[in-house]
């Protein structure tokens, strides 16, 4: 399927592994000129050569860190325009909720609820003007399921669910979506290290760990990021133009509930 992508820009957060970087890489598959942030500029600038050399696509590295107001407004001069935008940031530590300060707590709302929606604001209004815009705000699966260890990410991420639920339904007329992905258990760096302490807790070896981890999905495995960037990719196409407002959880069936 064509997408009906070729040539538009993306700003992908979060993208130099991982789940951002997979949909960096779809959406350049996709003809998509993409400007990929993150902090770390060794893994930022190998990931972008890497998507440059794979999909002979217009990649542009920035590194940013996106709770900065300065580096967010530096990340939208970086391209002519932005078309597509996807909100990603790293996880808050996992912790008990005894061992969170208020600075703990300030951080996680800054990166995973206030930096998303002031991207959003800097980049709505070029999408309404051309009729067309594409926001993807990649969550958790905590929104819909929390998960003990991970209190930072359930709160703000579920407060970022909610503030661009009302904004996503004020722009739909003028051809603008916003949508959020709710990743499950993917093989990522983020899961190994939250399974690693979960492992260290329990006396189990992570092998152990991840074992009784996948003995709970119904796919009886974890997610890739590669399936999980072409999903993103799909709800960023011009197909999609009617899907907005919704929050689509990619979890391999682990969600036992209707809704």
């Amino acid at each position: 399927m064509d997408l009906g992508l070729q040539g538009k820009w993306a700003l992908v957060c979060g993208a130099s592994s991982g789940l951002g970087m997979a949909c960096a890489m779809s959406l350049a598959r996709e003809g998509v000129n993409v400007v990929m942030a993150a902090r770390t500029e060794q893994t930022l600038v190998e990931s972008a050569a890497r998507i440059q050399s794979e999909t002979g696509g217009h990649v542009v590295p920035v590194v940013a860190d996106v709770s900065k107001a300065e580096d967010r407004l530096r990340l939208i001069q970086s391209a002519p325009q932005i078309d597509i935008l996807i909100n990603n940031a790293g996880g808050p530590k996992p912790a008990d909720f005894r061992e969170l300060s208020r600075e703990d707590w300030l951080a996680a709302i800054d990166m995973n609820m206030l930096a998303p929606i002031d991207l959003i604001k800097l980049t709505i209004d070029q999408m309404i003007e051309r009729r067309f815009g594409r926001i993807v705000n990649i969550t958790s699966g905590a929104v819909k399921s929390p998960v003990d260890m991970l209190i930072l990410s359930n709160g703000p991420r579920a407060g970022l669910t909610g503030a661009v639920s009302g904004i996503a339904r004020q722009v739909a007329q003028h051809n603008v979506t916003i949508n959020n992905v709710m990743p499950g258990k993917f093989d990522t760096d983020r899961l190994r290290s939250n399974n690693t302490k979960r492992a260290t807790q329990s006396g189990r070896s992570l092998e152990q760990e991840v074992a009784l981890q996948v003995a709970t999905i119904p796919a009886r495995r974890l997610g890739t990021a590669q399936e999980f960037g072409q999903a993103c990719a799909f709800l960023c196409s011009q197909q999609a133009g009617y899907i907005t407002a919704q929050s689509l959880l990619i979890d391999g069936g682990l969600f036992p509930g209707l809704l």
